[in-house]
């Protein structure tokens, strides 16, 4: 092993295998099938995996920081597995990563990725769950809605499913005289303040939601390419765009209409803005984007729709609480406040008030819903749909919020 081993972005999950507490390194990018458990003992090697040491060297300080001298062969055979499982960033991994990303590109469509695994990917058995999820829901005194912007959930169906079905029923006449539709959907591992575009269109189980190529160019072109792409590969696995693309698809197929061009945008973290106390608002590159989009869009009906979720609390979630009664009021008063700001189309307030706690709440979709206010530019009101606590954990001590809000 020539380079300096260095671990590429990775999540570090607690799991129990065999009867042993170990860690999970789990690929966001699922580079290979390999699922690799690491013993708490020797994990604590990884920290040295940083790209500044040589085999030896990570031997050396491992054997410092644990006080013994232990196998270099131990060392040398867990930084082997590591490499094969494309876990280390190395020319291995990136052409492995550069084969994937054009098989990707290479396919007609992009494949839903979690038909038959999150939802049913046979139209008829989807059909019906929805149906099921709307099942009892009343439209008594609702008059149809034309408005421009979508809040709706990313969560699974399996919790989130009313929601969904709540916002996008009373969607139907906005979807129905859309030119197009954009998609802003949280990438749950993208970098710091990325935006990232594909030219794949979504496939789901009724079909192919095309997507509008001139407007992704014109976006390329505003972004730059190599920003725009660099992270494409995450359209690949992420959920956020896809379950309400469903959705979308579903409500065409229901009001019997050819679906109109889709564009789906991931957009990375804010937290750096947070940490930091700069402003997306001074960030170039997402100006650009939000300009463009203004631009090329101008004088035209398109509807946007923020695919996201909103608190992510609890002891699942790294708290050190659980969530009691007290705290769900608390947060449902804080929720209301974010809603409140969206409704308003107030975009400096709704980034302030997540950036004045510091994110403490982990809003899933943070930058999804800011970028779609400041593309919207002014909004005049709207309804609140739905919002729920869905569980996190099988004590119901966490807890994600969602929402669904239809913005005039």
């Amino acid at each position: 092993m020539s380079e300096n081993p260095r671990l590429r972005p990775l999540d570090f999950q607690p799991v129990t295998h065999m009867g042993q507490q170990m860690w999970y390194l789990r690929d966001p990018l699922q580079l290979t099938a390999y699922q690799l458990v690491m013993p708490p003992a020797l994990a604590q090697m990884l920290v040295f995996c940083d790209g500044t040491r040589t085999p030896k060297e990570i031997h050396a300080a491992f054997c410092r920081h644990v006080g013994q001298q232990v196998d270099f062969a131990l060392i040398s055979d867990a930084l082997e597995q590591l490499d094969a499982a494309c876990l280390l960033d190395n020319a291995h991994a990136r052409q492995v990563q550069q084969d994937m990303l054009a098989a990707y590109r290479a396919q007609p469509h992009r494949p839903p990725a979690l038909a038959n695994l999150s939802y049913p990917g046979e139209p008829q058995a989807l059909t019906a769950l929805f149906q099921e999820y709307g099942a009892g829901d009343n439209l008594n005194g609702w008059q149809p809605w034309q408005g421009r912007g979508i809040i709706s959930p990313h969560i699974d169906y399996q919790r989130g499913g009313p929601v969904y079905a709540k916002v996008w029923r009373r969607a139907e006449t906005a979807v129905a005289q859309a030119d197009r539709v954009i998609i802003f959907g949280t990438d749950h591992n993208g970098s710091a303040g990325s935006v990232t575009l594909t030219r794949q269109a979504y496939a789901t189980p009724y079909g192919v939601l095309p997507n509008d190529l001139a407007l992704v160019d014109k976006l390329a072109a505003a972004l730059g390419e190599e920003a725009a792409f660099a992270e494409e590969l995450h359209h690949r696995q992420e959920h956020s765009v896809e379950l309400s693309a469903v959705w979308l698809h579903y409500t065409y197929q229901k009001l019997g209409l050819e679906p109109r061009p889709m564009i789906p945008i991931l957009c990375g973290s804010f937290h750096h803005f947070v940490m930091n106390g700069s402003h997306p608002a001074e960030d170039t590159g997402l100006t650009a984007v939000i300009e463009t989009l203004r631009q090329e869009t101008k004088g035209q009906n398109t509807l946007v729709v923020a695919s996201v979720d909103f608190a992510h609390v609890g002891p699942n979630f790294g708290d050190n609480f659980v969530m009691d009664q007290q705290r769900r009021a608390n947060l449902q008063t804080a929720d209301n406040n974010l809603m409140t700001a969206i409704l308003n189309g107030d975009a400096a307030d709704f980034y302030q008030q997540i950036a004045a706690v510091q994110d403490r709440n982990r809003i899933c979709g943070f930058s999804s819903i800011y970028l779609m206010l400041r593309y919207l530019e002014t909004v005049t009101g709207g309804h609140r749909i739905a919002y729920d606590h869905c569980p996190a954990d099988p004590q119901d001590h966490s807890l994600v919020s969602i929402s669904g809000l239809l913005l005039n």
